[in-house]
């Protein structure tokens, strides 16, 4: 059994063949899904394909380039949503300094509220961060200060990870797990295989990031959950360990830190 930690399968991209696309994840024998919300409006689409299929699971929240309307109301709102049974996890939230689609004083607000609200509910977070690094790390080295025990141990997972060096560093001392996805068989991700190569087994997780970040061979086009096993392959050459071993730590990783049992 192998996780996608992080699929959009709600988008349009999958719309023509969405049924198609999740018999070829189980085929590929990914058997779990997480998906992550970006915005208010789109999550009860999430919740809905949570409910018909027993695999997905979802996690809610605002991704920092859809707060530029923020409020403080809408965490209200998360908080409605994240009562749902298949909701694991705040997500995705943090900062993005690429498109700058919202101000940086508001993303700042809208993601330590939402961390708030994850701390407060005792959910894990699933962080994106886009040239944003020694922000997101100054306030997450803040948050995990006073976790509570349900916590202290998974805080959440640094999503698609693609920082230098020293912010794994700093987010494995934090406590989090790192996200990895297509970009670490690219031909030029030397410096990912090499962070990768010293993060723990025991604390990464793979994911696609569909329908983004497709993987080699078939980098350029739409991304699924069925090319996992190809993260898992690659992972697992960096690491010098048989992709059984990677797959099953990596599935182990995923139920530990969502709190699923399969």
């Amino acid at each position: 059994m192998l996780v996608d930690t992080h699929c959009h399968i709600n988008f349009d991209s999958y719309d023509p063949d969405r049924a198609d696309v999740l018999g070829r994840a189980a085929a590929a024998g990914v058997e779990i899904i997480i998906h992550p919300a970006v915005d208010l409006p789109t999550t009860d689409a999430i919740l809905k394909l949570a409910e018909q299929y027993p695999y997905i699971y979802a996690a809610v929240g605002i991704h920092p380039n859809s707060t530029v309307d923020f409020a403080d109301t809408m965490i209200d709102e998360i908080e409605t949503f994240a009562k749902h049974p298949k909701v694991v996890a705040i997500g995705e939230i943090g900062l993005d300094y690429h498109w700058r689609e919202s101000p940086k004083e508001t993303q700042w607000k809208a993601f330590e509220a939402q961390l708030g609200l994850a701390k407060q509910l005792k959910l894990p977070v699933i962080i994106h961060n886009r040239e944003a690094s020694d922000d997101v790390m100054t306030i997450l080295d803040q948050w995990v200060q006073d976790l509570p025990p349900a916590l202290q141990q998974r805080p959440g997972v640094m999503h698609s990870f693609s920082a230098p060096p020293a912010i794994a560093e700093r987010a494995l001392a934090a406590g989090f797990y790192l996200g990895f996805t297509g970009p670490i068989t690219y031909k030029n991700a030397d410096q990912l295989r090499h962070i990768a190569a010293n993060v723990p087994l025991d604390r990464m997780l793979v994911e696609t990031d569909g329908p983004f970040l497709t993987p080699v061979p078939y980098r350029g086009k739409r991304n699924e959950p069925a090319y996992i096993p190809l993260i898992v392959e690659r992972l697992a050459s960096i690491k010098q360990v048989s992709t059984e071993v990677l797959g099953t730590a990596t599935t182990e990783n995923a139920l530990r830190l969502f709190n699923i049992t399969p």
